[in-house]
């Protein structure tokens, strides 16, 4: 009789594969902040000065006098510079002839570049806002609070009161701007400390289902959003042991955004995405198919290009929360 070994030879299977792709959603960078879609790859924009349409001068007029008057200021230096990033993957004749369902050289190319450029995106995002020194105020955790050093008792410590915390910030950001902040973006960490606090589960028991979801987060921050930001990056080199952590920490960003940009509006952030490129999408991104016969007959390469620039428009407009878990 044959054996095992015999009767049966290993081949892949075709129903499955095993694949580490990070979900869309964990993906917030082009959520928080709207993009604008520009032309040229750098141009200039004017920003209202604030202080001059909130000061109090319209007077009583007498008879006979001149009304009261004055002026706005206008600052025009504010500048946008679009940059590519680019990322690509050879595929070989070889590949194709070769290869074993249920691989697909040339779709799994194209995912893989796709979310290089997603995961590039996002670091981009969060080595632009989310971080001290950029915005009107930073607030740190501590084991403490204490509001003249602007910290705020750990968000993990079942005495912190983390509702307080950020409904106080958003009066004062209101207070500071005439804009009451509109979204909360937090890190996993922080979702998950805030999600099994007794005062966040207490205030929410007696809704339908008693779980704390993101909607009744923002319910109780009173806020219209609060986006959870779970992305994960590898920063070991290749070859290495994978060092896996969340782009994102244990902070959290509080801000108002203009749902619909126009002019004479503001939001604390912008995303300007050159769309003016051949091909590119309203993000700024493409996805391209080159022939290299210098490779080999059938090589080609699959390449992406996005193109935006991520800008801090109204600084005021917006409160950073560092290292608030433990």
């Amino acid at each position: 009789m044959p054996t095992r070994q015999q009767s049966h030879i290993d081949k892949a299977l075709t129903q499955i594969s095993v694949g580490f792709f990070q979900d869309a959603s964990a993906y917030i960078a082009n959520q928080v902040f709207p993009a604008i879609p520009v032309v040229k790859q750098s141009d200039r924009y004017f920003a209202y000065k604030k202080e001059d349409w909130f000061r109090d001068d319209a007077d009583e007029r007498a008879l006979g006098e001149e009304s009261a008057g004055g002026d706005y200021d206008i600052d025009n230096t504010p500048t946008y510079f679009c940059r590519k990033y680019a990322y690509h993957k050879d595929v070989f004749e070889e590949d194709r002839t070769n290869v074993d369902d249920p691989l697909t050289p040339d779709q799994d190319a194209v995912d893989f570049v796709t979310d290089k450029l997603l995961l590039r995106r996002e670091v981009q995002w969060a080595a632009t806002y989310f971080k001290t020194g950029v915005w009107g105020a930073d607030w740190t955790g501590g084991a403490s609070a204490n509001n003249s050093t602007k910290v705020v008792k750990y968000w993990d410590d079942i005495t912190s009161d983390p509702v307080g915390d950020i409904k106080g910030r958003c009066t004062d950001i209101q207070e500071a701007t005439g804009k009451r902040p509109n979204t909360l973006v937090i890190g996993q960490r922080v979702f998950d400390a805030l999600s099994e606090h007794p005062d966040v589960l207490d205030r929410i028991k007696y809704t339908e289902t008693g779980v704390v979801t993101i909607s009744l987060l923002a319910s109780l921050f009173n806020v219209e959003r609060v986006l959870i930001a779970g992305a994960i990056k590898n920063s070991a080199a290749k070859g290495q042991t994978a060092t896996m952590e969340f782009i994102f920490g244990k902070n959290a960003l509080l801000c108002y955004v203009e749902k619909r940009p126009g002019l004479k509006k503001a939001s604390a952030g912008y995303i300007f995405t050159w769309t003016g490129l051949l091909g590119s999408n309203s993000f700024g991104a493409r996805i391209s198919r080159i022939p290299i016969p210098l490779r080999g007959e059938g090589a080609e390469r699959i390449e992406g290009e996005q193109a935006f620039d991520m800008k801090v428009v109204a600084a005021d407009l917006g409160l950073f929360f560092s290292g608030v878990v433990q």
